[in-house]
């Protein structure tokens, strides 16, 4: 029991220490889960001397961390957003993870004597991006960027975990039988397609499960989110028990629970927001405690160029390709190359050689371990000047909103809301509560007074309303102070504004022809962007027409899009060379090279009185 209560103690001291650092991290600007992870070293073998190398009993409590995480990811991802990012995200999660393994293969063959295979086997350890360590710095770093990128960024760290899990697996297997390439059989594609295909209807009907059981049993409401967690890892357990894929299982059951109306809502997302970073603290620790430092320096060159050469060459250039047949412009794919974040799931794969009994499994780790410290500290450090700098941070559309949501018991329609109202709020400036959000009292200089009975509202007063969940962001305006376009965010939302009710074929008419077609020409403006973006449009999205981008500056309290802003400026690269542009922008720049060539051909004939030779074009088309 002594010892229980010294192994207790120090955990415990571990992570006070590491909640506590998260306000040394704010203030410098440090990312958070780089610090985790110096704690957990700090405190290893070579710190202060907590022993710690049980790799099975690390690989299955990372595995059920990072299952808490995964779901926790998903029940806050919206399906809006994830439609709206599905087919890059995808791409990004499958073919992205497999050419990073791939270039990485060669510079690990090179840089640490590995044969191709073992190479490859270090690529998709580190191939995926770390989930906690995405919706970390996007969701709590207070970076604003347009929504189709973050959904992008969000949706593939919580999809390619599977794909590099697999992955590295397969390789483990190989390796260790020592049979090469020749290893390889279409046994794998098949055990691929099983694991993606049960974890994708597993997790769909896991979702589905969840909502009916927490809806149809009237618990108490303290046991819903502890309810909720355990079914999560019910789905998570059982996929993996029927060879599935329990990470893509948990992930989608996350989405499919968390789009759906479930009874106290508010209090199992804030439930799991503290598991993710109680999951988060105890992972990194963990895994910060594996490690030996004093085995870094025999490896740290040729690591800390394996981590330049995938940050700055393999990921790039795996995103592009990816990214190239979606309409993503440079900086937007720029961002996305340099947000790939490595953490706690390399680490956690690196301990996979070791379980398989490879030959020299501790350089696998060494050198994840530190690819994944050289990634978290330049990119983790970077990412919002990068994000800045390539001008995808857009302005905040209201000020800050202090408001409290609390679920109302025995009903998932209605939930309770109460506001303080903000300096400068619309609300002080005369705007009224809509009638479909019905307000009960008020609480001024800690006094109650009744709704009807409170008069004009005054700054600081607290507002309890009964509302519909889905309505409580239209709210949040109200009681925040808007923000206006000023002219600094021109880039971001147009030089001048149009109705978006205005026909579209207006746009055509004065900055075409040819922007739109047939059916385009019948619509709105606003319908335009809807049709073009294939879904409901969020605020600070763009659609581009040739030279021509439209922005949507905001929207409705329907959702509808009520400013729409016009940029001018043309839509070329940012640069000259041909980076990170896609596919479309491709296709257009070889049309216009070949169209300039044959006006100058006719130029350069009709001025020496020679007739032109006909192109291949041309003739191909007198010929038909």
């Amino acid at each position: 029991m002594e010892s229980f209560y010294i192994l207790l103690l120090v955990g415990t001291v571990l992570v006070l220490v590491a909640a506590f650092s998260s306000l040394i991290a704010y203030r410098f600007g440090a990312p958070l889960l780089l610090l985790f992870l110096v704690i957990g070293l700090a405190a290893g073998t070579d710190g202060l001397g907590i022993h710690f190398s049980n790799n099975p009993l690390a690989y299955m409590l990372g595995s059920l961390v990072l299952a808490v995480i995964l779901f926790d990811s998903g029940f806050g991802t919206s399906i809006q957003s994830f439609r709206l990012s599905a087919g890059p995200s995808i791409s990004l999660a499958t073919v992205g993870v497999v050419l990073t393994s791939v270039f990485f293969a060669g510079a690990a063959a090179l840089l640490l004597g590995f044969s191709w295979l073992e190479g490859l086997l270090l690529g998709s350890i580190v191939a995926s991006t770390d989930a906690a360590a995405v919706f970390f710095l996007l969701r709590i770093g207070g970076i604003h960027i347009r929504d189709q990128v973050r959904s992008t960024l969000e949706v593939e760290s919580g999809t390619n975990d599977p794909m590099a899990i697999f992955l590295t697996i397969a390789l483990v297997e190989v390796v260790a039988k020592g049979q090469g390439f020749a290893g390889f059989d279409t046994s794998f594609i098949l055990l691929f397609l099983q694991e993606m295909v049960l974890g994708i209807v597993f997790g769909v009907l896991g979702g589905l499960m969840i909502v009916n059981v927490v809806n149809r049993f009237q618990v108490d409401r303290g046991l819903v989110p502890i309810l909720v967690l355990a079914l999560a890892l019910l789905v998570f357990s059982f996929t993996g028990a029927l060879h599935g894929s329990g990470f893509l299982a948990v992930y989608v059951a996350g989405i499919v629970a968390g789009n759906r109306k479930i009874l106290a809502k508010g209090a199992i997302r804030r439930f799991h927001e503290g598991m993710t970073w109680l999951a988060q603290i105890i992972m990194f620790l963990m895994l910060g405690l594996l490690a030996t430092p004093s085995q870094f320096p025999a490896i740290i060159v040729p690591a800390v160029l394996l981590a330049l050469f995938l940050i700055f060459i393999a990921r790039p250039l795996a995103v592009w390709l990816s990214l190239m047949p979606f309409n993503y412009t440079q900086q937007e794919t720029t961002f996305v190359a340099w947000v790939g974040l490595r953490g706690a799931v390399s680490i956690l794969l690196a301990i996979l050689p070791s379980l398989g009994g490879l030959e020299g499994a501790e350089t696998y780790f060494n050198a994840a371990f530190i690819i994944v410290l050289v990634s978290l500290l330049i990119q983790g450090w970077t990412i919002k000047p990068v994000a800045t700098r390539l001008g995808l941070i857009v302005p905040p559309r209201m000020g800050d909103v202090d408001k409290l949501e609390v679920d109302l018991p025995g009903t998932a329609n209605h939930e309770l809301i109460s506001y303080r109202v903000a300096k400068g709020s619309a609300i002080l400036q005369g705007e009224r509560i809509p009638r479909w959000a019905m307000p009960s009292l008020v609480v001024r200089d800690g006094k109650s007074i009744r709704y009807q009975y409170a008069g004009r509202l005054r700054e600081k007063d607290l507002v309890y309303l009964f509302v519909m969940p889905s309505y409580t962001r239209l709210l949040d305006r109200l009681f925040a102070s808007a923000k206006p376009v000023t002219k600094d965010d021109e880039d971001i939302f147009g030089t001048f504004s149009i109705s978006p009710q205005r026909p579209a074929k207006e746009l055509d008419a004065s900055y075409g022809p040819g922007l739109l077609n047939a059916q385009e020409l019948t619509m709105t403006i606003a319908e335009l962007i809807e049709s073009r973006l294939g879904g409901k449009p969020e605020y600070a999205d763009r659609v581009r027409l040739g030279w021509l981008i439209l922005i949507v500056r905001d929207l409705d309290e329907n959702h509808a899009v009520s400013s729409v802003g016009i940029s001018l400026e043309p839509v070329a690269p940012a640069t000259a060379l041909p980076v990170f542009i896609s596919l479309k922008e491709i296709v257009q720049r070889t049309r216009t090279y070949f169209a300039e060539k044959r006006a100058t051909r006719k130029a350069q004939a009709a001025g020496n009185d020679i007739p032109a030779e006909p192109d291949r074009v041309d003739v191909a088309e007198n010929d038909r």
